[in-house]
């Protein structure tokens, strides 16, 4: 026997409620409501259970150990740990027009050990699809491509599916079930949908990408659960306006999280940039005053970006603090330190912020870059040539130990940077670099003016 049962679910958070409502009692936000039919079925007591249901640590355990699969994009690799595992599930996000889909289908070029090629588009038709393969020159005899958005019509298309296969379906947000009386796009029909593919995947032994949309926050659409279900996470992020796609690795059940991939956007489709580091520098100039380079780590890679800053007197009552690619709430911290610390005077002096590339930096190490760029534009003074920055400021105003430091400075001393400011105290007389160590933010204020 089977039932219907009518419950009132939020579209943004996701929580329930017995009957409708203007507005959501947790996120607060208005018309966010909506009413969801589920069919529930009796579920018996008495299931089934194998024999081998469960699995000892002593017993031979080289069956289930998982196949990595190489991709022909080796930054791809690198953010996925080494290639993709079979039976695992991937979500990508990004935002329109960022290139999603170019680069699915540059993925899915040639795998040799791929079975099969399976690409289901939920938004475009077959031919929208074979005319971006086309233009990107992409040949596989083992690619199949189907349009369909009905979850029940898609597994059942991949009953038959070979193990060691690739499944992209492109978007989660465009696929419904009968089973949920619920719009495409619904919370409910986000998770549904999502937790099919994934049981589909574990079970057949296949790899499965998701393609997500993102809110206008750069979130992935749908419940925060989404996220717990797949095994890895990944967003693609870069500016529309410029030539650079950063792919991070939010998540990664198979591998380092925080990693990222650099790739250029070309008319030919996606490019490998091999030396992110130099593509960021590109067009940096030495003479400009508010510019430092700062030495980060990406997961594993040591990558060097330049911070651009910019004070100026401002008019009104209340100053701005702006930051594109960095946190502006740690922009106000480091002003206030500034402030405190170095006796500046920012109250009345506008403070903007920007991370060239395109790039965004998360990373506290890039405290002392800030801080020595606003430094440098508040007295119209270039820092020294050939010079990187980096290290973690507290509200005492100390340059706390960064991690990494070696490959900070081999990255730099690379790229032809001889002198490093840093909290480092220990450096290898074989790297061949003039590191000065950094204790107090306020010893910036006398490289400032001796430079």
């Amino acid at each position: 026997m089977s039932a219907s049962k009518v419950r009132f679910m939020c579209q943004s958070c996701g929580a329930v409620f017995s009957k409708w409502m203007g507005q959501c009692d947790v996120c607060k936000e208005w018309n966010s409501v909506a009413e969801e039919i589920i069919n529930s079925s009796e579920i018996s007591d008495v299931t089934a259970v194998p024999e081998n249901f469960f699995t000892t640590l002593s017993a031979n355990t080289d069956q289930f150990i998982a196949t990595r699969h190489k991709t022909k994009l080796e930054e791809l690799n690198r953010v996925l740990g080494g290639g993709l595992v079979d039976g695992s599930v991937i979500l990508l996000g990004g935002a329109p027009g960022i290139g999603k889909s170019t680069l699915l289908l540059q993925t899915v070029a040639d795998i040799d050990t791929v079975n099969e090629f399976i690409y289901i588009s939920a938004e475009e038709s077959v031919g929208q699809v074979l005319m971006r393969a086309q233009r990107l020159c992409i040949a596989n005899n083992k690619l199949k491509i189907a349009s369909s958005a009905n979850l029940t019509q898609i597994l059942s298309a991949l009953k038959n599916i070979k193990p060691n296969s690739l499944v992209i379906i492109d978007s989660i947000q465009t696929v419904f079930s009968d089973a949920i009386q619920s719009p495409p796009g619904s919370i409910s029909q986000v998770r549904y949908c999502t937790l099919e593919l994934v049981n589909f995947a574990k079970s057949h032994n296949v790899m499965v990408i998701i393609v997500g949309h993102v809110t206008k926050d750069g979130t992935i659409a749908g419940p925060k659960t989404l996220e717990h279900m797949v095994d890895c996470v990944l967003s693609f992020e870069g500016d529309r306006t410029c030539d650079y796609r950063i792919l991070r690795g939010d998540k990664n059940r198979y591998g380092a999280i925080d990693e990222i991939g650099v790739f250029s956007m070309t008319g030919e489709g996606l490019k490998e940039v091999a030396n992110p580091s130099a593509a960021f520098l590109s067009d940096r100039n030495s003479k400009v005053s508010g510019i430092a380079v700062f030495s980060g780590i990406e997961g594993t890679r040591p990558i060097l970006s330049e911070i651009q800053a910019l004070v100026s007197i401002t008019g009104l009552q209340i100053p701005k603090r702006s930051a594109v690619g960095f946190d502006v709430n740690r922009l106000s911290m480091i002003v206030a330190v500034l402030s405190k610390r170095c006796r500046l005077q920012f109250s009345n002096k506008d403070v903007y912020i920007n991370i060239a590339g395109g790039l965004r930096i998360n990373e506290p190490s890039a405290d002392l870059a800030v801080a020595a760029s606003i430094i440098s534009s508040t007295f119209n003074s270039p820092l020294p040539a050939n010079s990187i920055f980096f290290g973690e400021i507290g509200l005492s105003g100390e340059v706390r130990q960064s991690y990494l430091a070696f490959s900070r400075l081999k990255e730099a001393k690379k790229l032809g940077y001889n002198n490093a400011y840093a909290s480092v105290s220990d450096v290898p007389e074989a790297l061949g670099m003039n590191v000065t160590q950094i204790k107090y933010v306020k010893e910036l204020m006398g490289l400032i003016k001796t430079s």
